[in-house]
Order: structure tokens, then sequence, then C-alpha cells
């Protein structure tokens, strides 16, 4: 109490960039916060005729937590959630860092701007249309690569059958998808460094490649280090749409993440608390991740998100 008034000057000094902050605030609550309480079926045995603070509560309250790491899905599951999100990574990660420092060394022109544009336009393409053009390109009997392989008389392989290729067939997809609209953060970053320590440094002779080391790469790191950050804390969240759209009988066993065991558990089987409690679970390895990451990076360097 004593430090909200406290903050009562400031808050009247700013009303107006208050008020301007109040719907966001007020739909974060809504749809973000309010509906946190039926997180509470992770611990019951939920029943939909009797409600959410209806049903029982499971005897002994981990119940559904202690079926999920007993359950054959468990290591699967977890496995392959962890493998393709590791995976995509490190395959995406640096790639947006090094697209805007290339951009950055550009000339201002039409190739520029054309080269900005093919970048970036596969990130508005949808899900949907995605998965349909990566299984029209990979199809063995009419795709582009199974057309390939009959020109040189080959067997053309089953691709989005195989269990072993999907996870590069995703993340090299999305990486090509979203490396250019997210080069656009690094871009920003660059485009707020002071000129003036670029012609410091061409009065002092620097190469282009000195100025990238000693003045680019230094300078977006803060940058680098919150997003790295921010992708480590969702690292347990990979995109349900493109995996379940994906997915088929025969990559069944590398496909099979989290998300889509969840999604089948809890809305196709109808095990809602059974599924709440593994969605729990793997929000507090993201919570946990996020915690780890940040405070590493906040030895390491003066960047951290709190």
């Amino acid at each position: 109490m004593f430090s909200f008034i406290k903050l009562m000057p400031r808050i009247k000094q700013n009303a107006g960039l208050y008020l301007l902050l109040l719907p966001a605030v007020i739909l974060l609550v809504l749809f973000a916060y309010k509906p946190m309480y039926g997180v509470v079926i992770a611990f019951k045995d939920y029943r939909n005729a009797l409600g959410i603070m209806g049903s029982p509560w499971s005897s002994p309250w981990y119940a559904n937590f202690t079926k999920f790491f007993n359950s054959f899905q468990f290591g699967n599951t977890l496995r392959n959630t962890l493998g393709l999100s590791v995976y995509g990574l490190v395959a995406s990660f640096p790639l947006p860092i090094v697209l805007a420092l290339a951009l950055n060394q550009m000339r201002t022109g039409p190739f520029k701007r054309m080269f900005q544009t093919i970048t970036y336009l596969p990130h508005f393409i949808s899900t949907v249309v995605m998965v349909g053009l990566i299984l029209i390109v990979l199809s063995p009997g009419s795709g582009l690569i199974g057309q390939i392989f009959k020109l040189f008389g080959k067997v053309p392989p089953n691709l989005m059958g195989s269990a072993s290729a999907f996870s590069s067939i995703y993340v090299w997809s999305d990486v090509w998808q979203h490396t250019g609209w997210d080069s656009i953060v690094y871009l920003a970053a660059l485009s707020a460094i002071d000129p003036s320590l670029y012609e410091a440094a061409t009065i002092d002779g620097a190469s282009k490649l000195q100025k990238l080391n000693k003045i680019d790469l230094p300078l977006i790191l803060p940058t680098a280090s919150i997003l790295l950050i921010l992708r480590v804390g969702n690292t347990m969240n990979i995109g349900f749409e493109k995996v379940y759209l994906m997915q088929n009988n025969l990559n069944m066993s590398s496909s099979e993440i989290i998300a889509t065991y969840v999604y089948k558990i809890g809305l196709i089987n109808a095990q809602y608390s059974y599924s709440a409690a593994i969605n729990l679970f793997n929000t507090i390895i993201n919570l946990t991740l996020l915690i780890l990451v940040n405070q590493i990076t906040k030895k390491l360097s003066s960047s951290s998100l709190f």
C-alpha cells in the first residue's frame, strides 16, 4: 500500500501513457492470467458433469504426473521435443545474425531491397500452405524430388515417410521460412549503432571485417542474448500445427512431441486432467530453462530479462 501511494504522483504525471497501456493489461489479465485457475485440473480427477471445482482431487495429488512419467510415451515424446528444439536452436539462431550482418554491409539500392523482400516473404506463408508445399515438393510420385530421382533412373525416396528425415525437414523448412523475418531485429540493432564509430574505425585504417568483429558483433550481442533467453524459454514449445500436419504413421516415432500428445490425449481421448498435467510439466521445464539461461547470461554479460 505504501509503495502504491509513493507511485501515485508518477502515475498521475504519466496518466496518458498508462491509459494507452490499459487495454493491453486488460487483455493480458483476461486471456493469460484469468484462465490459469484451470491448471488445478492437473491435480484432480476431472469430470465434465462436476466441473473444475466440483471434481474430486487425485489420490495422491501427483497421480496424473506419475502416470505420464511411467507411460511408454514419456521418453519418446520428451526426446523428440528436446531433439527438435535443440536442432532448431542450433540451426536457426545464428543464421538471422549472419543475414543481418550481410545485409548491413550491402549498399542501399534495388538489389538490397529485392534481396530483403525475397528473404522476408516466406514468413507470411501460413503453416497449412507451408506443409502443403513440403508435401508437394517431397512427394516421391509427383513431387520435385521424385521427378529429379526419376530423371536419373533412381527410385525416389519417401522422405515424409522416413522417421530419420522428419527432424531435418521440419527444422530446415522452418529456417527457410523465418530467417529473413528474424533478421529484422538485428538489422534494427545495427541501424542504432553510432555512425561515428565506423568513421573513427575508417580513419584508423580498419577493414570491413575488423569493423564487423570489433563494432557490429559486440554491439548486437545484448540483443542476441535477450533473444536467446526467450528462445530457450520456449524450448519445449515446438510449433504444434506444423508437426501435427507433417505427422503420419510412418514417421510417428520421430514426430510425436509433447504438444501433439497433449492434443490427442486431451481433446481426442477426453483425458483432461492427464493432458493438463503433461502440459504443466512442459511449462515447468520451460520456466526452469528460462531462469537458468537468464542467470547464466547475467553472469557472462550485462544483458538479462530480470
